[in-house]
């Protein structure tokens, strides 16, 4: 069967009927099967055009970390690329040399150590990215223990109860024990102490996570590496670290340029991140890149020959869109390092500024201010308990914001919270928007006798 949102009905009737439009008769089309003619293009695009109407709109989406506006010029460039397939690079090499230079941009944006001979690719996006870090962490670990003489068949992988699901799905694919380090108080994220206590001769790798997606902070990469170290001088055990940078990656060079977090650090093997996110571009776009080039085992490269010419791939998927790819080399080109420092400081600004202003309403808890992604979570002060953040989430969606509202993970699920994501093209005037609408409805709120929606009845959102 196929997938699909667990709460929501599928549609009632099995067909659609046509409104007649000028001259046409009206008709029934089938939803969920082929129709048996045609129909003209115009009658096609406006019944999908119709039905796209009660899809939100991107920009009151303060759900997704995933860009939702792009300049008109890079529009143009994803419309005249639609066309091309990232994979046939003998047939659109200019292309090909575009992804090669983003990955030479973003392994010296990272410090890597020979940046002259980047290891990298894009991916369809940082989940893909991530995934592939993972299978070289397990391949590298899996070589080694070869090479020793011990048996490689119980990998694990040390991380934050945080992390995004792509790394949950890694370790379901590719049989691999995650082992999570749980919250713990006001502890929302991994510490280096914990990282060490669940390591050992399995372990094919620590992940960092540059931007927690439940709150928008950082991991201390420095200190998990350091920590590391010191692992390693007392036991032997050496331990690699991928970072997943999906946002921060994107972020903390241009704004936090004094925060060691890349490759500066010589046990950090591997970085992955989003373009679609803080990379400014829209989906699906991802890059991942190796320290070096024994940092990727060769024999997780295939080499093709069918498409015109002997290519390596490294990849998940094979087709794939190129005009992404494109849309991220004209962000690279057109902006610079000081258009997205600009950029990232804006929009960290504004998260700043708007989080103040939530947390001084009187109602509200801040959990972070936004001062590092400018991403920020907020829940109910203490002694509000005749609404839930669900309710808040709820009267929002009303004007038509769309703001997250959920429970934290294991050891902290007493905690429930809203999240806002601040990206490109929210800006003051929206922040003002926004607040004017979450006061027009305190009041309303504030009226309740309790709670209406909880974690089971309200909107729920996973990013």
């Amino acid at each position: 069967m196929g997938l699909k949102h667990p709460r929501r009905p599928s549609s009632p009737r099995a067909h659609l009927s046509l409104a007649p439009l000028f001259t046409r008769e009206g008709a029934r089309v089938p939803r969920h099967e082929l129709p048996a003619g045609e129909l003209d293009p115009d009658v096609a695009y406006q019944i999908i055009h119709d039905e796209l109407l009660l899809d939100g709109n991107s920009r009151m989406n303060l759900a997704t970390f995933v860009s939702t506006w792009m300049e008109p010029q890079a529009v143009r460039l994803i419309a005249e690329c639609l066309d091309k397939n990232m994979i046939d690079k003998d047939e659109y090499p200019q292309t090909a040399e575009l992804e090669m230079r983003c990955v030479n941009i973003l392994s010296r944006l990272w410090h890597a150590p020979d940046a002259e001979q980047a290891t990298g690719c894009s991916t369809t996006g940082s989940s893909e990215a991530a995934m592939l870090g993972g299978l070289a962490l397990k391949r590298r670990w899996q070589q080694r223990r070869a090479a020793e003489g011990k048996p490689a068949d119980k990998p694990n992988i040390v991380m934050g109860i945080n992390v995004q699901i792509c790394w949950e799905k890694f370790a379901n694919y590719w049989d691999v024990e995650m082992r999570l380090v749980p919250m713990e108080g006001d502890r929302f994220h991994l510490s280096a102490d914990e990282a060490v206590k669940l390591c050992d001769e399995n372990t094919i790798g620590v992940v960092a996570i540059l931007g927690s997606t439940f709150d928008g902070s950082y991991e201390p990469v420095e200190e998990i590496c350091g920590a590391l170290d010191d692992l390693q001088t007392r036991t032997g055990l050496d331990v690699p670290v991928h970072v997943d940078g999906a946002s921060g990656a994107f972020v903390a060079p241009f704004v936090d340029p004094e925060l060691v977090w890349d490759f500066r650090l010589p046990r950090v093997a591997s970085i992955n991140t989003s373009g679609h996110k803080y990379g400014l571009v829209f989906p699906g776009v991802g890059w991942i890149v190796w320290r070096d080039a024994d940092a990727l085992p060769d024999d997780l490269i295939f080499w093709v020959n069918y498409l015109g010419d002997n290519m390596p791939t490294f990849a998940l998927n094979f087709s794939r869109p190129g005009a992404q790819i494109v849309a991220q080399y004209y962000n690279f080109l057109r902006l610079g390092f000081d258009g997205y420092r600009k950029v990232q400081a804006y929009a960290r600004e504004v998260a700043i500024r708007l989080s103040s202003e939530i947390g001084s309403m009187g109602p509200f808890r801040l959990v972070t201010k936004g001062d590092e992604l400018p991403v920020f979570a907020f829940t109910l002060a203490d002694g509000v308990t005749n609404f839930s953040v669900f309710d808040v989430s709820s009267a929002l969606r009303e004007r038509g914001w769309q703001v997250p509202a959920y429970t934290f993970p294991e050891h902290r699920t007493d905690l429930a919270a809203l999240r806002v994501v601040v990206r490109n093209g929210f800006g003051h005037d929206m922040a003002d928007l926004f607040l004017d609408d979450l006061r027009r409805q305190l009041p309303h709120l504030e009226r309740h006798a309790a709670p209406v929606h909880d974690a089971g009845s309200g909107s729920a959102f996973h990013h």
